[in-house]
């Protein structure tokens, strides 16, 4: 058996004739019965009865024009995996990322993309996780940056970072000339917090709940820029990624501190549309990420940071 008697069953199957499936093929009909002939003896089972001018197909080339339908489109995806690797990555690459994403995680992964494929063209959009799985299904976005969990059937979701969120106070509040910051240092504190339902909030609200703080919320927004000039100004206390309060903690304008006992840790990850293939374009997204995750600033060094805790 081969894949050119695996074709001519397929248009048998989809003309309903010998005559029609030799037009379709551009081949003979004598052509196209001695293969079948040939496959006949091969498998000693017929696999067409014929009834005046058309051909019915029995069961055993009902089984061979199925085998024959996965056959090719497990050809066509290896070929188009083939070319797309050879091929020069064109076109327009749609992402989507929370405003910290956006801001710190975004900024060298596009210029990476860049410089490994000139003339793709990335196009970013901010937007919580929700929003952003609304437009990866609705083909909008090709793939998110987005805080996990994300449980969709019909979603990929790749995990590649754990961040740090830690305690941030201006440099002259009383938390910063602690040693150690206690969760019960926290009871009474103005503060300042992701918005209500993200992800991040709930990593938030469940250490709360569990050393049973009843927070003071002045504010919460999605904003993480918002929060840093919130508590800069001595408005209330913020708990963040570090990555975002980096510069300000080691220039000194911000003060962090890990809370004592207290790991706290958001997980986010790619999120893309589930295919038969995986898209070249999201292929090399996902390797020019690693290739510049290294150099996130994900959680303070032991020493040098201005980092208590």
């Amino acid at each position: 058996m081969d894949l050119r008697q695996l074709e001519i069953l397929q248009a048998i199957a989809e003309t309903g004739s010998f005559t029609a499936c030799g037009r379709k093929l551009h081949v003979s009909q004598s052509a196209i019965s001695r293969q079948i002939l040939l496959l006949e003896e091969e498998l000693g089972e017929p696999l067409f009865l014929r009834v005046g001018r058309q051909v019915q197909m029995t069961p055993a080339a009902e089984s061979l024009v199925q085998l024959g339908q996965r056959v090719f489109v497990d050809l066509k995806d290896t070929v188009g995996a083939i070319t797309d690797r050879t091929r020069e990555l064109r076109g327009t690459l749609r992402l989507s990322g929370g405003m910290t994403v956006c801001l710190y995680v975004f900024p060298p992964l596009l210029k990476h993309l860049r410089r490994v494929h000139p003339h793709l063209d990335v196009r970013l959009m901010v937007a919580t996780a929700g929003k952003s799985v609304q437009e990866i299904r609705a083909g909008r976005v090709d793939a998110g940056l987005l805080t996990l969990p994300v449980d969709e059937s019909d979603l990929v979701t790749v995990p590649v970072l754990r961040e740090e969120l830690l305690l941030v106070t201006p440099p002259s509040h009383p938390l910063a000339r602690r040693r150690k910051v206690l969760p019960r240092d926290l009871a009474g504190q103005p503060f300042v917090l992701f918005e209500i339902g993200s992800a991040t909030r709930k990593v938030i609200d469940h250490f709360f709940v569990s050393e049973q703080i009843e927070p003071t919320i002045l504010m919460d927004t999605e904003n993480v820029e918002i929060i840093k000039a919130m508590v800069k100004t001595g408005m209330g206390i913020g708990i963040v990624p570090y990555q975002a309060v980096a510069r300000e903690v080691r220039s000194g304008q911000l003060f962090c501190a890990r809370i004592e006992g207290h790991e706290l840790v958001r997980e986010t990850g790619w999120v893309y549309a589930r295919a038969n293939r995986v898209p070249r374009v999201i292929h090399e997204l996902l390797a020019a990420f690693e290739a510049v995750r290294s150099r996130l600033r994900l959680a303070p060094r032991k020493r040098g940071d201005g980092v208590k805790g």
